[in-house]
This record gives structure tokens, C-alpha cells and sequence, in this order.
């Protein structure tokens, strides 16, 4: 097993302040692929580095953000610069990336590869140029003698990122690569942990003023609740659904069951986003239902290496063994 990685913090990888870690799993057989510094209470990270002048992680975040890290300060045109810079190097690094992604969730590496690495660059190459320095006001005349403007002000926030506990190791990679890119230390700080730790001190601290959360109804709650009664920080969250497909009697049948197949199955079926409930018309119905069953049986689950293999194992055994009690629920109902 490898040395822990560790937590990213204004360009440096360093050691959590409690010393404590936590093991990441190969999905497949799960077995350690390496122990991951944990950041517990963000508040006492600070132990690991600095003194009284930083009083915290988020705290320096937020310096960055006022004055002491060049970042809000540099020309837009430079900071899609520097995304850019970072879209080159995870496209130098996109076989690394997609083998450490396909190790840690269990997704087919052909998958991570052809969809996951691609829209990531396309992702930060769509800030770096439309974003950054091209992102114009809009007046809206107002009655009487008064001078009216909008300024936009874009790609000028600095991060606290806390990765699922499960699926830290790419997005701990990804830090190295914000370093090697040249960006301003501060701007991009990485924290792995747990919900309850690392999470909330996020969702506390008053120094905060936007949490961005993909997770589950319940702790989009919680989230939510916590954003309330710290500082009304604004919240955005992405808490997943059962996104329906609806399919009609003159749909192409063949088209729709591929589509509905791969809303469900997309990542295991792990996906924020997944077409997990279909509406079928009841004049087609049982030709769709026997169409979607012969499609599934085709559907080869194996080794996430395995060019043939369109779907690997579940991320860890607690989700898998929440799907067969769903599996098992449906079959009783």
C-alpha cells in the first residue's frame, strides 16, 4: 500500500492535524489501494502549517479571496490562462487520471477515458475562454437622471474541495497538476474527510459564502439547515432524482429502450443524474419491457481493465448492498 496521500493546502501536500487516515478501496476486490491523510474539523488544519496569522484553512481561503493570494487580482485573460494550463496537463495525464479514477470507483476505464477525462477539459477550457474574459455586463435602462451599469466579475473564487471519502485519489492527482500549473497557492485547497467533520465545518464556518454540494436529499438538508443558521450562504445542490423517461406509442422503440438502458446502467446506475424511472405507454408496453430485459442480459459486468466490460463493481459494498435490498423491495412489490 502507497504512503497516504495527503491533504492539499495554498500548494502544499501536508499531513492532517489529528494524524488520523483513512483507507480508499479498490472497488473490485476491496482491498486498500492506499490510507488518506483525513481532515477532520477544518478548523484545526491550520496546526499542520501555519501559525496565529492563519487562524484556519477557510480563513485562508477567504485572505486569498480579499487580499494576501494574487487571484482576484490577476486579469481574467490570465486566469484562463491558467485554466487552460490545467486542461493541457490533464489531457497530458488523461491515461493516469482514467486508470487511478477506474481503480478508485470501480467505472470501466474505457468509460472514465472516453467520456469522464474529456468532458472534464472541455469543462475548463468552456470557463477558461468564454468565462473569464468575455463575460459582458447588460444594462437595463432605469427612469430619471441616473448613470446605470452591470459589471460582471467572473472566475475569481478560491476552493475548499472535499472529495467523496470513497473517490479521493484523482481529484488529490488533480492538485498536484493545479500546482504544476502555476496557480496562485491558496486558490485550489483540497480537504478529503467525511460529511460530518470536514462537511460541516465548511457549512458552519462564517467565513464561507457558497457551498456547493452532489450528495443526498437527506444531507442537502442538513446542508442547508447549517447554511441558514451560520451566515444565509448561498447554497447550490445537486442531490440526484429519479429522472424520468417518458416513451410514447409512436417512439422508436429500439432507440428508447438504448436510451432508457443507458440513463439507468450509466456508472453502475451511480450517477447524479439518472433515468431511473421510465413511462411507457400501455399500447407498447410489454414489447418495451421485453426489449429493456433482453438489452440488460447483454450488459457484461466484470473487471473495470476489461475493454469488454461495460460495467464495473459498485463504488463500495454498503451501495451495493442498498441496491439488492432495492432490487429485492421492487421484485416484492
Amino acid at each position: 500500500m502507497h504512503h497516504a496521500p495527503e491533504l492539499f493546502i495554498n500548494n502544499e501536500f501536508v499531513k492532517s492535524s489529528s494524524g488520523k487516515t483513512f483507507d480508499t478501496l479498490n472497488s473490485a476486490t476491496g482491498e486498500p489501494i492506499a490510507q488518506v491523510q483525513e481532515g477532520d474539523a477544518v478548523y484545526s488544519i491550520f496546526l499542520t502549517m501555519w501559525t496565529s496569522t492563519m487562524q484556519s484553512l477557510l480563513a485562508t481561503a477567504q485572505e486569498a479571496f480579499k487580499l494576501d493570494i494574487p487571484w482576484h487580482t490577476i486579469d481574467a485573460s490570465k486566469r484562463g490562462m491558467l485554466l487552460n494550463k490545467l486542461a493541457d496537463l490533464i489531457q497530458r495525464d488523461d491515461v493516469y487520471l482514467a486508470t487511478l479514477e477506474a481503480l478508485d470507483n470501480g467505472k470501466p476505464y474505457s468509460v472514465a477515458i472516453s467520456d469522464d477525462l474529456p468532458r472534464t477539459i472541455a469543462v475548463l477550457r468552456y470557463y477558461a475562454g468564454c468565462r473569464s474574459d468575455k463575460n459582458h455586463g447588460k444594462v437595463t435602462p432605469i427612469d430619471g437622471n441616473y448613470f446605470a451599469y452591470t459589471r460582471h466579475e467572473a472566475v475569481r473564487n478560491v476552493v475548499v474541495l472535499k472529495p467523496a471519502e470513497q473517490t479521493p485519489l484523482t481529484a488529490l492527482y488533480i492538485a498536484s497538476l493545479v500546482k504544476e500549473a502555476g496557480f496562485p497557492p491558496g486558490v485550489v485547497n483540497i480537504v478529503p474527510g467525511y460529511g460530518p467533520t470536514v462537511g460541516k465545518a465548511s457549512v458552519d464556518h462564517l467565513g464561507v459564502d457558497k457551498i456547493a454540494f452532489t450528495g443526498s436529499t437527506e444531507v442537502g438538508q442538513i446542508i442547508t439547515e447549517g447554511a441558514a443558521k451560520s451566515n444565509l450562504k448561498r447554497v447550490t445542490l445537486e442531490l440526484g432524482g429519479k429522472s424520468p423517461n417518458i416513451v410514447f406509442s409512436d417512439s422508436d422503440i429500439d432507440q428508447a429502450v438504448e436510451g432508457a438502458h443507458y440513463g439507468l446502467f450509466y456508472n453502475m446506475g451511480q450517477c447524479c443524474c439518472p433515468g431511473s424511472r421510465t413511462f411507457v405507454h400501455e399500447s407498447i408496453y410489454d414489447e418495451f419491457v421485453e426489449k429493456s430485459a433482453k438489452r440488460a442480459e447483454k450488459r457484461i459486468v466484470g473487471d473495470q481493465f476489461d475493454p469488454k466490460t461495460h460495467q464495473g463493481p459498485q463504488v463500495d459494498e454498503e451501495q451495493l448492498n442498498k441496491i439488492l435490498s432495492m432490487i429485492d423491495s421492487g421484485k416484492k412489490q
